[in-house]
């Protein structure tokens, strides 16, 4: 297609990103030279597949049973140290020790997060919904060694049991978030076709978000993810993000 037809491209499938529809494209030559993607053949003729479907049944089944049994590990086995954390919230600061907040999850459905709270009471009141910056002053002191650590990350395991998340997958935004970028950025509906997750590709490789360019650049690393789905790379993602935690990594 011409330039200006190509720059059409993102757009239409965008638009599709939440319906089940088969879409396949011709790929760029670069893109598969270099591998950046994996095509398909129609009577001799390359095609991409923009929204395969990688998981098998009994894969997605497995993958499930997994998200359970760690998040029961975590939360029963763990309990005596989220005690400790939720102490320490409170003796800290004043307000509650888990923070709610509403999320966009699987197929643009809102549902609750849990997070312990690593921020003082009423934080956004003043300014509505903003990124936490690296010297954030509303920002605890017991808050800043649980997000070095993603100590605050741990009640998302309750969302995980509720079936709201996967222990991998991209990460859930706030609907006002998710509202700007649906504008803003291509694609980006295409995250919504799978549970979000406590951690993701995107996570381990880029640094937290501050920005909408951030968001952008992130973006790719959940699209790798989507089109490279399995339970190798969620473990892959898992130990990762194991050893950004234990470097104490967090923001």
């Amino acid at each position: 297609p011409a330039p200006n037809e190509r720059e059409q491209v993102p757009i239409i499938i965008s638009r599709l990103a939440n319906l089940r529809v088969g879409i396949k494209i011709l790929p760029d030559l670069t893109d598969t030279l270099y591998g950046q993607v994996r095509t398909a053949q129609v009577r001799g003729v390359p095609l991409i597949e923009v929204f395969p479907d990688i998981l098998s049944p009994w894969e997605r089944s497995l993958k499930r049973f997994l998200d359970i049994v760690v998040s029961l590990c975590v939360l029963v086995i763990g309990f005596p140290f989220l005690a400790l954390i939720a102490l320490a919230i409170r003796l800290d600061s004043k307000g509650p020790i888990l923070y709610m907040q509403k999320r966009v999850g699987r197929g643009g459905q809102i549902f609750t997060l849990y997070k312990f709270r690593s921020m003082v009471q009423d934080a956004e009141a003043k300014t509505g919904p903003v990124w936490a910056g690296k010297n954030d002053p509303r920002i605890t002191r017991v808050g800043r060694v649980l997000r070095k650590l993603h100590l605050d990350e741990i009640p998302q395991f309750i969302n995980v049991l509720k079936g709201d998340m996967s222990l991998v997958g991209p990460r859930p935004e706030r609907p006002s978030f998710v509202d700007e970028f649906r504008t803003a950025i291509p694609l980006y509906e295409r995250r919504l076709n799978v549970k979000p997750g406590i951690t993701g590709w995107a996570q381990v490789k880029h640094k937290y978000d501050e920005s909408l360019t951030d968001v952008i650049d992130k973006l790719r690393y959940d699209l790798f993810y989507l089109e490279n789905m399995s339970l190798a790379l969620d473990l892959k993602i898992i130990f990762s993000t194991m050893g950004i935690v234990i470097r104490g990594r967090g923001h």
